[in-house]
């Protein structure tokens, strides 16, 4: 067995949660206690959000470890999510033991309590950069304060936050280059806002940090990589995409008191479309809003684009929206004069969802946040998409009008609940429509939608 490398300490703060779950790791050389840290998550079960005690711990392993989380409570029941990892405990009255075969990102839940879940963040370690100076900004182990509560990044310049840091301010890449953000530690801001912002900027690599948001906007070849996000605030959207191009993301985490992760044209101060946005590794968890949501907003008079994205490896947890129009696990709402074209979805597992319907694709004249419809969506290939719980609400694809429409929309491998849908499945009445057997409902202005294995 390889050694457990380091054991992450507190957080936030140096007390145990009031979540009452309490965590123990063995490398192989006997039990060592994790300290855990509160984070706020929202809790919406009642139609508003409230903010909500959550509990959080991180490790970094090279290898398999042992795992023991004990709790204050009886436990009739849990859970170890993502479910498709599998993962099995053995329970001993208030004590559950399991292993991590290798680094990803669990949450832990008791008697069916998500909001007081214990979320584990295993990690690779990753090097120090092996030199410091002025192009190296290093926030060693403890409490960080930023002056001014905003530190600015600058091009060629490489901030590393300890794996036991935590600092209190939000970190912007502003019209900068080749710049790195590296490191397990936390990035806290104060109040509502995004922790590390990405702005005008290119060649960016943010690897490893936790925080509450990380925008990309106006910005070209940025890679983030192994972070997450946790947010419990409105509007606590947690990785955007703003008229940006060639972003990646890969083995992120976002439980989020809005949309997980988004792609928009034109927005707050950053103006045009976006090209070539792919995710692959994710776990998505929107306590509030869509876990993945397209479209929307744009500048009207510029005729913009979102096209070439990818989405593969996913897996969506949750989704608790009381409002109809937000509603959609995948959802793309074109607005705004854009035109959506040439996206691929392949390979997402989603888990059941309290309140939320699973597809969400419609050319729409949202008022609220639009001045015009979109343009069309076009060439979009869901492949392998399965969902596993109760039935969820009525999913919509939809054009506006023969000019503005929906086109070319073929899902391949669509299981839900064990039965894959296609246009030639058993069981389908001749003068149904495959989407019927989906609980999806095709309105107007759509043309080939096509359910095939």
């Amino acid at each position: 067995m390889k050694k457990l490398i380091a054991i992450v300490a507190a957080l936030i703060a140096s007390q145990a949660a009031s979540a009452g779950l309490t965590l123990k790791v063995n490398d192989g050389k006997g039990w060592q206690e994790v300290k855990t840290a509160e984070m706020l998550v929202a809790n919406n079960s009642q139609g508003l959000s409230r903010p909500d005690t959550s509990q959080v711990a991180k490790l970094e392993i090279t290898g398999g470890v042992e795992v023991e989380v004990s709790a204050d409570r009886d436990i009739s029941s849990y859970r170890i999510r993502p479910l498709s990892r599998q993962i099995k405990a053995t329970q001993e009255g208030r004590k559950l033991r399991f292993r991590l075969e290798r680094p990803m990102y669990i949450s832990v839940e008791i008697n069916g309590d998500i909001y007081h879940n214990l979320q584990i963040f295993a990690d690779a370690p990753l090097s120090k950069p092996k030199k410091r100076g002025k192009k190296t900004i290093f926030f060693g182990p403890g409490d960080h304060q930023i002056e001014g509560d905003s530190l600015i990044v600058k091009s060629g310049q490489t901030v590393y936050i300890d794996k036991d840091a935590t600092i209190h301010g939000w970190i912007a890449i502003d019209d900068a280059t080749d710049v790195s953000i590296i490191g397990h530690g936390t990035v806290l801001p104060r109040g509502r806002h995004e922790g590390i912002m990405v702005r005008r900027s290119r060649r960016v690599l943010i690897d490893g940090p936790l925080t509450t948001q990380i925008p990309v906007g106006a910005s070209d070849s940025v890679e983030v990589r192994n972070a997450k996000c946790i947010s419990s605030y409105s509007w606590g959207d947690g990785m955007n995409v703003f008229a940006s191009s060639n972003v990646s993301y890969r083995n992120v985490f976002c439980r989020t008191s809005d949309d997980c992760s988004t792609i928009y044209c034109t927005r707050k101060s950053y103006r045009g479309g976006c090209r070539n946005i792919s995710v692959e590794g994710a776990t998505y968890w929107a306590d509030v809003a869509h876990p993945i949501m397209i479209g929307l907003h744009g500048d009207i008079t510029q005729n913009e684009r979102i096209e070439n994205v990818t989405y593969r490896d996913i897996d969506i947890l949750e989704q608790n929206e009381p409002q109809i129009d937000y509603q959609g696990c995948i959802a793309i709402n074109d607005g705004d004069n854009i035109m959506v074209n040439n996206l691929l979805f392949d390979d997402i597992r989603i888990e059941n969802l309290r309140r939320g319907m699973l597809f969400n694709f419609r050319v729409c004249f949202n008022k609220k946040y639009c001045s015009a419809p979109g343009r069309g969506i076009h060439n979009v290939t869901l492949r392998n998409i399965t969902y596993d719980g109760d039935l969820p609400n009525m999913s919509i694809i939809t054009g506006y009008d023969d000019e503005r429409s929906v086109s070319g929309i073929t899902f391949e491998n669509l299981k839900i609940n064990g039965q894959v849908i296609t246009d030639d499945m058993k069981g389908k009445p001749k003068w149904y429509k495959t989407a019927d057997m989906a609980h999806c409902f095709i309105g107007e202005h759509t043309t080939d939608i096509v359910y095939k294995k």
